[in-house]
């Protein structure tokens, strides 16, 4: 019994000095989202995706089939949703994507490929806690349906042609400051006297003043 309970101990004693080194690394790094996670963080991330994915999701195949019609509707689904943060290819290389912590990933690569079709369908609906990742879900048949097309259309990322591409950027969606330009171009257009155009804001880049 003494024994054990001295076994106890000592386990208690490690797992609070691996607490306190863990802490101890991570101080003063503050709570910037610029760098990118650490190979434990990520590691530690990952398993916990998977381990809290509910199994009954793991092994689902997509119902819905690979169609024109249905890629089609995905393309347009993910350049309006998605593509802020994924970019149109999946490859995260966009201003949102890479400011996120953790980065989106490029989704052409294993790391999401490699997913079943089930646990892409699961995230797509439910997010992923602690991640940019939100939940799409509406609790309506015509919202699963496009899940499951959004999967079909992730398998294909990598093959994406330049005319899917070029598609896709008309159903991105668009800043103010460009919705009002085309509007003072289409104003040009017609005739019409263009607006005035707006004054530059004077806190953009949140720059602070140099001291004299």
């Amino acid at each position: 019994m003494k024994r054990a309970l001295r076994f106890a101990a000592w386990l208690l004693f490690l797992l609070v000095l691996v607490v306190a080194g863990a802490l101890l690394a991570v101080q003063g790094r503050g709570v910037s989202a610029r760098p990118d996670p650490s190979w434990a963080e990520a590691r530690v991330a990952l398993l916990l995706r998977s381990w809290l994915t509910p199994p009954t999701y793991k092994g689902l195949r997509n119902p819905v089939t690979a169609t024109p019609e249905n890629f089609a509707g995905a393309r347009q689904h993910f350049a309006d949703h998605c593509a802020s943060c994924h970019a149109n290819d999946g490859s995260g290389k966009i201003q949102m994507g890479e400011s996120l912590y953790p980065k989106a990933p490029d989704m052409r690569l294993p790391r999401t490929q490699d997913l079943s079709d089930g646990e892409l369908y699961y995230f797509i609906e439910n997010g992923i806690r602690l991640t940019g990742m939100p939940a799409w879900s509406t609790g309506t048949p015509e919202g699963e349906q496009a899940s499951w097309e959004l999967v079909h259309f992730i398998r294909r990322l990598s093959s994406l042609t330049p005319d899917d591409l070029a598609i896709m950027a008309r159903f991105n969606p668009t800043s103010r400051d460009q919705i009002e330009e085309e509007q003072r171009i289409e104003d040009f257009l017609k005739g019409a006297e263009p607006a005035p155009t707006p004054a530059a804001d004077p806190h953009a880049g949140h720059q602070p003043p140099t001291p004299e």
